[in-house]
């Protein structure tokens, strides 16, 4: 198994910003993206943005134009900028791996997933 780990998450006012943070601690993959995905209380998890292995973005629903993702390479780390938070994105916030991708640590322990490796998430609470 491969650790997905979320930081970032709190509670700000409607207009508010935050930026979270995913990592795969001790573990690296060439080739692979990053999605993030929310799930609001009574909701069904929510497919919102999409970073591919060439850099290019995709973004679904209400968060385009308004949230942003990004990596750095250098940590390997994938970010999510949330600008203009409306309480509407009140949610649990989790970033998934690309799928069909190996992962593997620098003592060669390598696992593939077939339909990515999930975070516990952060939670992300908008009100005033």
């Amino acid at each position: 198994q491969v650790p997905v780990v979320e930081t970032g998450g709190g509670e700000v006012p409607p207009g508010g910003s935050l930026r979270l943070s995913c990592t795969t601690p001790g573990f690296t993959a060439d080739g692979c993206g990053m999605d993030w995905l929310r799930q609001a209380a009574g909701s069904e998890w929510e497919l919102i943005a999409r970073i591919s292995p060439n850099g290019s973005t995709t973004y679904w629903g209400s968060v385009q134009g308004r949230f942003t993702i990004s990596k750095d390479k250098p940590s390997d780390t994938v970010y999510l900028q949330m600008d203009n938070l409306e309480p509407e994105d009140t949610a649990k916030y989790s970033c998934r791996t690309g799928r069909q991708c190996t992962f593997c640590s620098s003592t060669g322990q390598c696992h593939k997933t077939r339909f990515g490796f999930w975070g516990q998430g952060t939670q992300v609470t908008v009100s005033p």
